[in-house]
């Protein structure tokens, strides 16, 4: 694997990371308390949306970066990484009758996200790779990288 795939895989697993945590979040909390899907797709949506950037703003701001602009980054280097990731994970969660009406407690409800996340990251790989090889994306990130380590 050359290096700008090796980057875009790093970027791909950081916005998994945000959005799985979001979208379980979401999944569970919509599942738990009966409702239909499209209310917990949209409060899963919001929750990987916000684990997302705040995933990025922090080590951001551990650089140094005022708040402001380190959302500012956060939104230019995540947007559409996890657009197309929540794209393609809700619209697997949906098609799978049954998925998310199954609840917490359901081997459906987990094996559907399960491929749902895997799915939406081996899609979600090539978006990355092709922004940060144009220096968008997760590579506006990267200054800030080497700073928060010291």
């Amino acid at each position: 694997m050359d290096g700008s795939w090796r980057v875009a895989v790093n970027a791909t697993l950081h916005c998994l990371t945000g959005c799985a945590i979001g979208e379980v979040l979401g999944m569970v909390i919509g599942s738990s308390l009966g409702w239909s899907t499209w209310p917990t797709v949209i409060l899963s949506v919001a929750l990987a949306f916000l684990f997302g950037y705040s995933l990025t703003i922090r080590p951001v701001l551990r650089a140094g970066v005022a708040f402001g602009a380190a959302v500012s980054v956060a939104l230019a280097a995540d947007t559409i990484s996890i657009t197309v990731m929540e794209i393609v994970d809700n619209a697997i969660m949906v098609a799978i009758p049954g998925a998310i009406e199954a609840g917490v407690g359901d081997w459906l409800f987990w094996a559907s996200l399960a491929v749902a996340f895997a799915v939406a990251f081996v899609v979600t790989v090539p978006v990355n790779r092709w922004l940060i090889a144009r220096g968008r994306g997760h590579a506006v990130v990267h200054k800030y990288h080497d700073h928060a380590a010291h």
